[in-house]
């Protein structure tokens, strides 16, 4: 084997990758305290080509070194916004069509290995809420959501660091979108 340079990828120029269909699917950082986190989730958001990310609250927002230094430049070429308020950037997501789901451990919550598109009413629009590193999605919150989703664990710790989540999360809907497009 024999690892393969960055010009063998074929990556997409930043302005290709802007005029790219994307998966429709947008991500919302409910107070996320670390801006590395935020970073990661740029860069994780430019892998799988989502449409863009809502950063609210506390939550970091370019330009930021902290933000760079885990994106590697991806906060230039993820779509985002800002909003002040959670609760009023999910309800205007709603508005939009999006099925709005929190990735949090609630009850009814959705295993990740087991989602269906009719548990979400068949929408092909997603809007995906990732909470604080503490406290999670905030309750007030998920109840403006249409359901959650949760990643099967079997340790001792019951979470994951919020920017891994997103990993695995935006996989799984990369996974299941990218080939119906």
């Amino acid at each position: 084997m024999q690892k393969i340079t960055n010009e063998e990828l074929g990556r997409p120029t930043p302005e290709a990758f802007a005029a790219q269909e994307k998966l429709p699917v947008t991500v919302v950082l409910d107070n996320v305290r670390s801006a590395n986190n935020v970073g990661a989730f740029f860069r994780t958001g430019d892998a799988f080509g989502i449409e863009r990310i809502v950063l609210c609250g506390i939550t970091a927002t370019p330009p930021s070194r902290e933000i760079h230094k885990s994106a590697l430049g991806a906060e230039l070429t993820v779509a985002w916004e800002y909003a002040p308020s959670t609760v009023e950037a999910v309800a205007r997501l709603r508005t939009e069509g999006y099925a709005v789901l929190a990735v949090e451990q609630v009850r009814g919550a959705v295993p990740l290995d087991r989602l269906d598109g009719a548990d979400f009413g068949g929408s092909d629009r997603f809007a995906l809420i990732f909470g604080n590193e503490v406290d999670g999605v905030r309750q007030e919150v998920v109840d403006l959501c249409r359901g959650a989703v949760e990643i099967p664990q079997v340790g001792t710790k019951h979470s994951l660091n919020v920017a891994v989540s997103g990993g695995v999360v935006l996989w799984e809907f990369f996974r299941r979108l990218a080939g119906s497009r």
